[in-house]
């Protein structure tokens, strides 16, 4: 519950012919990681399952391109029996899929041309819109004349008069039949006798040559109207490309082979998976991966069902040096699995290290009912996260934990939707001493510093690192301390003077963090390893205080519910009764929606700022199983 299981280092041998089954029984085991053997390629220099994944991969890519033609989804779950797949069948089971494909890429291609089509007659559409003043047939102003001479194209609008004037001494005429917000739209007709002094004012003028489709064939609004047709026709084969595409799993069984087929191809993953971990020579292989150590006699118990005396199984506990390599394995209740995600979002626990899901749920939720307290607000967060628990249903429990604390605390306070006269406080309104609420909030972040650290020294220990644990600053002597600055603090307050024992123990926790970062600084010039001591010594002290004083805000932000609380009455109080309660109402509103966004936001950065970066390194590896289909990810 707290840390990781106990894992064993496992390597299975066995016959290069009973591989195929074996990873198909580790992965029915189901809690089975696998891992690059600790054989090395001099021993075992052959991959018996290269060729085989290479044909799965080239099977499972083709079938997934297949289901995402007909936008099918695969089976979630695996057929029974489990029944091997051997190279012969993975065979038989690519060629009937590429079958299926060639068809698939047929009707894409053609599903692609109809497309393209459709596109290039909305453009052909488009560009129609610059003639359909003219009263022509269009197909003349494609056609070479041997007696005219004929132009399309755009002028700038300021160059307009001077060209048609100097066009005009060449025996040409400018007919204007588009205008844009620049350009003028022309057609230039004339003798082809002047056709080359016409060039060379049409280049001076700054003209723009613009070629007229092929497709327009006739007066302008002909063509729309053959266009228009040809959309409608095209509108029509791409619904029935559509209708036949969606058709086509339904005919001859295609969906229940194409399920099949994912039913097959999930049973040869494990193998294939295995493929490059799994090493052999002769008629002999190998792999090694880790297992929880609770599994050891379940999977001995399958190997020897299924291979009789026919493998060597040999197992062995983690050595220190490689518990960076161990996989962490934690499984939580399905309550707790948002808690995990948010985990998560900070690091992987390592194997071995404290597990900070339980810890970070409980104070997460206690510290947001603190700052959130309301029995209306949380009633309302707690209904909003069972109406969408199937929209948002990883972050439900979440929800529904932090709305009842906020109830609670609600209670305690006695606010309901901020009405301070609707249920007597059980305790007291924050804003009524706030003195008070100042103090809880900094007992609760100097036991919640004190636990980290005390968490911190834990892990330490765990991971071999004793000198750490002991003298470092989130070790025993920063604890020291820390217990040091507290009582000082709290002696100065109550009776205005230092008791010698507790300056004593302050000293004596200072003086051993800055020894032991002297040391650890050996190899640097004593003047910079001086300066480096003293900033870090007193980088640690100020973290303490600071990190202390980071949970005023616990206290801060039911003082700041209140004061909201307390505006939006006094603003509603200036209305009438409809704009009361509107008021009332929207005020509510905002409250729910961005206070209760901030304080979640804050709530999340006490426990990585404050809590994690104490005892949690996050770097540990998820456990990945090896399963059905694909591998499986058990972080926690």
């Amino acid at each position: 519950m707290f840390k990781s299981l106990p894992m064993k280092r496992i390597e299975l041998s066995l016959l290069k012919d009973d591989a195929p089954q074996a990873a198909l029984l580790l992965a029915n085991h189901g809690s089975f990681n696998p891992e690059f053997s600790e054989t090395t390629p001099e021993q075992f220099p052959e991959l018996p399952g290269e060729t085989y994944r290479l044909a799965y991969t080239e099977t499972q890519s083709r079938l997934d391109k297949i289901m995402a033609h007909f936008s099918i989804s695969a089976p979630d779950a695996i057929s029974t029996p489990i029944q091997l797949v051997t190279m012969e069948k993975l065979t038989e089971l690519d060629a009937w899929l590429k079958e299926v494909w060639n068809k698939c890429s047929e009707a894409q291609e053609r599903a692609h041309k109809l497309r393209d089509d459709y596109r290039h007659t909305r453009q052909l559409l488009t560009v129609l819109d610059q003639f359909m003043d003219l009263n022509i047939d269009l197909t003349l102003l494609q056609k070479e004349s041997r007696v005219m001479n004929i132009h399309v194209g755009t002028l700038p609008r300021a160059n307009i008069q001077r060209f048609e004037e100097a066009i005009g001494l060449a025996g040409y005429v400018a007919i204007r039949f588009f205008t844009g917000l620049e350009h003028e739209h022309l057609i230039i007709a004339g003798p082809t006798g002047q056709a080359h002094e016409v060039e060379s004012v049409l280049q001076a003028a700054g003209w723009r040559t613009t070629d007229v489709p092929a497709e327009f064939h006739g007066r302008p609004a002909e063509v729309r109207e053959n266009l228009t047709a040809r959309l409608a026709h095209l509108d029509e084969q791409q619904a029935h490309e559509e209708e036949q595409r969606r058709a086509a799993p339904s005919q001859e069984g295609l969906q229940e082979r194409l399920f099949d087929a994912a039913h097959t191809l999930a049973r040869a993953a494990p193998y294939a998976e295995l493929a490059t971990l799994m090493r052999g020579r002769g008629n002999l292989v190998t792999v090694s991966g880790w297992i929880p150590k609770n599994q050891e006699s379940r999977l001995q118990g399958m190997l020897k069902q299924a291979f009789n005396d026919c493998f060597a199984l040999h197992a062995r506990d983690p050595s220190p040096e490689e518990r960076m390599q161990v996989p962490s394995l934690i499984s939580h209740h399905r309550w707790l699995r948002p808690f995990t995600n948010l985990v998560l979002n900070y690091g992987v626990p390592r194997y071995g290290e404290i597990d900070p899901t339980i810890l970070f749920a409980v104070s997460y939720v206690l510290m947001f009912g603190m700052m959130f307290g309301d029995v209306g607000h949380g009633a309302a967060i707690t209904l909003a996260a069972l109406l969408l628990r199937k929209r948002f249903c990883k972050f439900a429990p979440l929800g529904v934990a932090a709305g009842i604390s906020s109830m609670c605390f609600g209670l305690l306070y006695g606010s309901v939707f901020g009405f301070e006269q609707v249920l007597p406080a059980l305790w007291m309104s924050p804003l009524s001493n706030p003195l008070l609420m100042l103090g809880i909030a900094l007992c609760w972040g100097a036991g919640f510093i004190l636990l980290t650290t005390m968490l911190s020294i834990r892990n330490r220990i765990a991971d071999g690192c004793m000198r750490e644990a002991m003298l470092d600053s989130h070790g025993a002597a920063g604890m020291f301390l820390y217990l040091g600055l507290l009582l000082g603090a709290y002696r100065l307050a109550s009776t205005g003077h230092l008791d010698i024992f507790i300056l004593l123990v302050f000293c004596i926790a200072l003086a051993t963090i800055l020894i032991n970062l002297w040391q650890h600084n050996r190899s640097i010039a004593a003047g910079e390893r001086t300066l480096i001591v003293l900033v870090e010594g007193f980088e640690a002290v100020m973290a303490y205080i600071s990190n202390t004083l980071s949970f005023l805000r616990l206290a801060a932000f039911s003082l700041n519910h209140v004061a909201l609380s307390i505006a939006i009455f006094t603003v509603a109080s200036m209305m009438h009764t409809a704009g009361y309660w509107l008021t009332i109402v929207l005020g509510n509103i905002f409250i729910f929606i961005l206070e209760g966004a901030i304080v979640a936001i804050q709530v999340l950065r006490l426990e990585y700022y404050e809590g994690f970066s104490r005892f949690f390194g996050g770097d540990g590896r998820p456990f990945r199983a090896l399963t059905l289909g694909s591998r499986q990810t058990f972080a926690l």
